[in-house]
């Protein structure tokens, strides 16, 4: 899945989140900043063992400033490797993990909130990294409520 596939899914499941709080008890507070991962330049391209995948995540930023910084943690994952882009699709719809999977975490990000703040996530790709196709998830926890998305499959090509 693309890039774009996983911002109309952080943009679905976002709202669903806040609407699962309880009704504020005092003044509406001003709307709070959103994160969606990646740009398409990060994902759209393959990766070699040991290289690291940047994501740059896009902030909203509401028009009005106010409120307090919001409380969020991101983070990103990728696991692999896959034979076939059907096989990471599979393993995403539940179908138990194929034996030899590897994980690459970047460290978790906690941005500050300001508009004009750029969050970047490293995941490093281990220079023993097997070639195939990985699944990148990333999230959005806030408020002990997380918006994940999975849906980049990124490509890790064997060394030339």
């Amino acid at each position: 899945m693309n890039a774009t596939r996983v911002r109309l899914l952080a943009c679905l499941v976002m709202p669903l989140l806040a609407a699962c709080g309880t009704e504020p008890s005092g003044p509406v507070s001003a709307a709070r900043v959103t994160y969606t991962c990646c740009d398409a330049q990060d994902v759209d391209r393959p990766y070699q063992p040991g290289q690291t995948l940047t994501l740059h995540w896009t902030v909203e930023s509401p028009d009005q400033p106010g409120g307090t910084p919001p409380q969020v943690e991101l983070t990103a994952r990728l696991t692999g490797p896959f034979a076939t882009v059907g096989d990471v699709k599979a393993a995403t719809e539940g179908t138990p993990n194929a034996p030899g999977l590897v994980t690459f975490a970047a460290t978790p990000f906690r941005p500050s909130g300001t508009p004009d703040e750029r969050p970047v996530s490293a995941v490093v790709i281990g220079p023993d990294a097997k070639p195939g196709y990985y699944n990148l998830v990333t999230s959005v926890v806030e408020g002990g409520n997380t918006a994940s998305g999975a849906g980049s499959i990124i490509r890790v090509a064997p060394r030339p």
